[in-house]
């Protein structure tokens, strides 16, 4: 491996990438971000890839909970909640749980074998767009985000029955495992580095970097597809501060109805039980089970706040052409953009609970308004970080690029 320039996506920082010895990282010079990692080569990360591909079939085939209440038995597969929910009239949760607890984690670990199976076996095809596809996937493929609602799931309905976690909870267990331990002994830029492409490198200032794969291109190539990738090069994200401002004031707006309105109500003998998001919390506490509430407070109140107030502090900021915590900002924003998938842990918990809980007069369970307003917050924020460019807080502070 050789020394070459890179584009930092977060500051915009043109640097030379040495080679990374054993046990080190890269990071960016001027914002910190983690540039590259040691190759740690191929096998290990297909390997988890195809084991958690493999382990997803009998995740969706097969029953995830089973719940015995008044002498009735339920089971929970991982379609049964989309169909709950499309029943009951909410046809954009029922898509959304599906996207993100099924076809996407599908999609994803298919294109992931592909890429790293094609590199290791040396097969001649095109492989920068399907890899692309797959890093522009993860964030929305929540496998390990819909177990943890699951567990949620699992502590509400202890409380009406006796549960068990048939065979297709364990490969859910299991397939989240190989899914996070291919995450994390992948490294995307010697994927990157390993494929080909037709033009060369920009060795200038007059480079633009790809906002996918990272290559400096030659500035005079914008708005063309990158030779890697196929992406469309451009020096820095299309409207990045109107897109924006426009996602966090639409969040701000759906965050006071997702948390006042009720996301699910529980009908029990006749009487209806509306419970909102910190009601699910304070039920939690009631049942002894803090780490679950800690979780669901952090992930579905705290952290969509944070992200809201977190961006526009950002877009201020950036108007203003603030050089104060350009450092700060940047790693807040890595932050943000990482942790907002986690607040889908209650949209799945209530698929599950619709899916399961259905016990005609004695028991069942709706999903209520709120609970589209939630969704919506939780989605509107994940795009919102991803349209933000944070390179531009830099360029409007006078930094050079």
């Amino acid at each position: 491996m050789h020394s070459h320039l890179v584009g930092c996506s977060d500051c915009g920082l043109v640097q030379v990438l040495p080679p990374v010895s054993a046990g080190a990282i890269a990071e960016c010079g001027r914002c910190g971000h983690g540039l590259a990692q040691p190759a740690g080569g191929l096998d290990a990360p297909l390997a988890f890839s195809a084991t958690a591909l493999l382990l997803l079939l009998p995740t969706a085939l097969l029953p995830l909970m089973s719940l015995i209440a008044f002498g009735v038995p339920r089971r929970s597969w991982l379609p049964t909640g989309v169909e709950a929910l499309w029943n009951d009239g909410f046809g954009p949760l029922a898509t959304l749980v599906f996207l993100f607890s099924v076809a996407v984690p599908f999609v994803y670990l298919a294109l992931m074998v592909w890429v790293l199976g094609a590199l290791r076996f040396g097969f001649a095809v095109p492989l920068g767009r399907p890899f692309r596809w797959a890093a522009g996937l993860r964030p929305w493929a929540m496998i390990e985000v819909y177990l943890i609602g699951c567990c949620v799931a699992y502590s509400r309905l202890e409380a009406i029955g006796t549960v068990h976690v048939n065979t297709g909870g364990w490969c859910l267990i299991a397939a989240t495992c190989a899914t996070l331990l291919a995450a994390i002994s992948l490294d995307e830029r010697a994927v990157w580095d390993a494929l080909p492409y037709r033009a060369q490198p920009a060795s200038g200032r007059r480079s633009i970097s790809c906002g996918a794969c990272a290559l400096l291109i030659d500035a005079a190539r914008e708005d063309v597809a990158c030779p890697r990738c196929a992406a469309t090069l451009h020096r820095r994200k299309p409207d990045a501060m109107r897109r924006t401002l426009a996602l966090v004031i639409a969040g701000f707006l759906l965050y006071l109805p997702a948390n006042l309105l009720p996301v699910l109500s529980i009908e029990r003998f006749g009487h209806e039980d509306p419970n909102t998001i910190i009601g699910g919390v304070h039920e939690l506490i009631t049942s002894g089970l803090w780490p679950l509430a800690v979780i669901v407070f952090t992930a579905s109140v705290l952290v969509p706040l944070m992200k809201l107030f977190g961006l526009s502090l950002m877009l201020v900021l950036t108007r203003w052409r603030s050089r104060r915590w350009l450092i700060g900002r940047t790693r807040i924003y890595r932050f943000i953009d990482f942790i907002g998938r986690w607040s889908n842990i209650d949209l799945f918990m209530i698929s599950i609970l619709v899916a399961m809980v259905q016990f005609g007069a004695l028991t069942r369970v709706r999903p209520e308004a709120g609970a589209l307003a939630f969704a919506a917050v939780v989605v509107i924020t994940m795009i919102a970080s991803r349209c933000f460019d944070p390179r531009v807080m830099w360029d409007e502070a006078g930094s050079p690029t």
